[in-house]
């Protein structure tokens, strides 16, 4: 099942590459029923996961490269059974609302696919070459999606950001995997044989000191750590709208959740060393950043920057190395997925419209536009962290985790820095851009501006927003998977036993 959820967008894409380009209608069905398809797989795979089962699921392989140790390995525990329903979901959104590309329609499904596929093969892959290849080739598409249908005067300069930024995080990564593959000596690329390799052959202090910044910045590059976070609102605010989607929800989790799966389980010394250093990063993350967007005046950049500072709550919850705080990262994960994709489906909708997403511009949308509207109001409280979305189920488990922390000082100070970054400072640019957008008086000049009234247009809407709702009102649906295989992660990375250890229930019952 789950090669078939990987492979079903890349066949896709080879099929329509055979349409001649003129039967354009032809090509985006390929693309919706292939997404379509591929999300119904995901939703069946998460479905008929098996709760509180130990190790992986749905699990093939296949030997490559005999003498290096690589094969074609994928499998799904509780970390990314709901990474790979979320990618999946978001991307069959992301080809619903693709509808606004016009010219080169051909080569853009292409690419949306190609990167759709990309995406779910780095989530399911258990194979170190394959973890690193299937990013790449979900990423490369990106550049050339901003590159030809970017948007905005800045789209050279952001392509330009997006491409040397990402560039340097993946090869950073790369140096980082391959030293990892190296000083293990386990001659292999097997990520669930390497794990049990180095856990009982432990690699030495000095080593882990040196690759785990590798893998620790490397992959904070890609996931828009501070102070390395300027390509995300720049590339965000020039990208097409589906393009946003899939990488600002989907892609970018990449690298938290190589963080998670490989650098914590097989280097904990190092992260000791390293993971205090990463607690004060996510400050900007969640605080720096947090300023940056309520000074924004572009819906684009608002979002792209709320982006950034919502990741840091990922950052948080990993860096605190407790069962409760990397269970609340992986939801974090996930939720931020659904509100991202959902947040550019919504301004993509916006800029077809009216042309533009000057903030100042707008005013009383709600009054033309009152289903995108009333679902704009729901993605700003989801962004404030409001009860009933997932993304409160995530931030407030990672709140607790942190409060446990043993792995810097003064963790308490943390979690009230990152409350007050997240809830006071997300409050005020998110209802403030609510205000100045759908309520008020409007302007003469939208009232050509029409609503989505069809339901095929409201779909993709509507699949992100109930999604949202229902891990939020049903968290238990994701923490009881994510639990139990984040358990013996949290075991290897902090050896003696302390309250990082926890389950969720209990931390919260305390």
């Amino acid at each position: 099942m789950l090669t078939s959820i990987i492979f079903l967008p890349l066949l896709a894409a080879l099929g329509i590459l055979f349409i001649p380009a003129n039967f354009k209608f032809v090509i985006r069905c390929l693309a919706l029923l292939a997404t379509l398809l591929t999300m119904l797989l995901a939703v069946v795979l998460f479905l008929n996961f098996e709760t509180g089962l130990p190790g992986y699921q749905f699990v093939q392989q296949i030997a490559w490269v005999k003498s290096l140790g690589i094969s074609y390995h994928v499998g799904v525990d509780g970390i990314n059974v709901g990474l790979v329903l979320m990618g999946a979901i978001v991307a069959f959104a992301a080809a619903c609302v693709s509808h606004d590309i016009t010219t080169q329609e051909k080569e853009f499904y292409v690419l949306l696919l190609v990167m759709t596929g990309g995406i779910l093969g780095a989530f399911a892959s258990l194979d170190l070459f394959f973890f690193y290849f299937f990013h790449e080739l979900a990423l490369v598409p990106t550049f050339i999606m901003i590159g030809l249908w970017g948007r905005g005067e800045n789209k050279n300069y952001a392509t330009f950001q997006i491409t040397m930024y990402l560039s340097v995080g993946a090869l950073i990564a790369l140096i980082g995997l391959l030293a990892l593959y190296l000083q293990s000596g386990a001659n292999t690329f097997d990520i669930v044989k390497l794990t049990e390799h180095v856990k009982a052959n432990p690699l030495r202090a000095s080593t882990q000191n040196l690759v785990f910044p590798l893998l620790m910045f490397g992959f904070g590059i890609l996931v828009s750590l501070w102070p390395f976070h300027t390509w995300a609102p720049l590339g965000y605010g020039a990208a097409p709208t589906a393009t946003a989607m899939l990488h600002a929800g989907v892609l970018k989790k990449f690298g938290l959740y190589g963080l998670i799966r490989i650098a914590l389980p097989l280097m904990p010394q190092g992260a000791q060393q390293w993971l205090p250093v990463l607690a004060w990063l996510c400050l900007g993350n969640i605080v720096y950043c947090g300023w940056v967007a309520m000074r924004q005046r572009d819906l684009n950049f608002l979002i792209g920057n709320s982006s950034v500072a919502h990741v840091g709550f990922c950052f948080l919850g990993i860096a605190s190395v407790t069962l409760i705080g990397v269970t609340g990262a992986v939801v974090v994960m996930i939720a931020h997925g659904f509100l991202a994709a959902l947040s550019f489906a919504l301004s993509g909708y916006l800029r077809q419209q009216a042309g533009t997403l000057e903030i100042k511009e707008f005013g009383g949308l709600l009054q033309k536009l009152p289903f995108i509207g009333a679902v704009m109001v729901m993605a700003m409280m989801a962004g404030c962290g409001l009860p009933g979305f997932a993304n409160f189920a995530g931030e407030i488990l990672v709140l607790f985790g942190a409060w446990k922390a043993t792995t810097f000082q003064s963790a308490q100070w943390f979690v009230v820095a990152a409350a007050w970054g997240g809830l006071i400072i997300g409050a005020i640019y998110m209802l403030r851009a609510v205000r100045n957008i759908l309520h008020g008086p409007i302007s003469e000049k939208w009232a050509a501006l029409q609503d989505v009234s069809n339901g095929w247009r409201r779909l993709p809407f509507a699949l992100l927003l109930v999604s949202l709702v229902l891990f939020g009102v049903w968290p238990r649906l994701l923490t009881a998977k994510i639990e139990p295989s984040v358990k013996p992660i949290v075991k290897m990375a902090t050896p003696v036993q302390s309250p990082a250890t926890k389950s969720v229930a209990s931390v919260v019952g305390e």
